[in-house]
């Protein structure tokens, strides 16, 4: 995992922008990010983010809501870019830089994690190739490639099945249509959890 400032200023604080429950859902929710894996900085700015209004905060926005420096948004904010979580976009008719949750954020983690088990199949059969399947080794690897081909497909199927259904919600008015293109969303940077960088 990678060190990262607090970024907590020193001091009394200063009461948070958020009413209570909501100030309470972002931290519980940062918290379960940060038990995931994620940096705990990078997880309070996506959790805010992710609760605001808009789905888009700039620095000075991020900072006042979470009490933390711009040092630590920026280091954040870099982090989550990596892992293709949020974007970059510019506020209209300036030059400041606002940060975007995308809408379909989930869905395309999940579907990049699905490629890095496409690459992981093609290397534990050049690895059953190389034991031998009568050796072992070779059967060790061969279940575990047998493994990972039934979570590709069992991840496919459901991501498509997860298609159908969002656009079901949204006819139903459960969910905002659009994706980010017709809903403002800012540039795509990046790669998923499984190619970003170490935590």
């Amino acid at each position: 995992m990678t060190d990262e400032p607090t970024g907590e200023p020193a001091g009394k604080p200063t009461p948070s922008p958020y009413p209570e429950d909501v100030s309470r859902f972002v931290e519980r929710f940062a918290s379960e990010l940060t038990d995931a894996g994620m940096t705990r900085m990078s997880a309070r700015v996506f959790a805010a983010l992710l609760a605001s209004e808009s789905g888009a905060l700039n620095s000075a926005e991020l900072g006042e809501r979470l009490h933390i420096s711009p040092a630590a948004v920026s280091g954040a904010v870099r982090y989550l870019t990596q892992l293709g979580l949020i974007g970059r976009e510019r506020e209209p008719g300036s030059r400041r830089e606002r940060y975007r949750v995308h809408s379909d954020q989930w869905y395309e983690t999940y579907s990049r994690r699905n490629q890095v088990l496409t690459r992981w199949v093609d290397t534990m059969r050049t690895g059953v190739e190389a034991l031998g399947e009568d050796t072992a080794a070779g059967q060790r690897i061969d279940e575990t490639l047998a493994f990972f081909e039934f979570l590709h497909a069992e991840s496919a199927a459901m991501m498509d099945r997860w298609t159908v259904r969002r656009a079901r919600l949204r006819e139903q008015g459960r969910l905002a249509g659009g994706e980010d293109g017709e809903d403002g969303g800012g540039e795509r940077n990046g790669t998923g959890p499984g190619d970003g960088p170490e935590r």
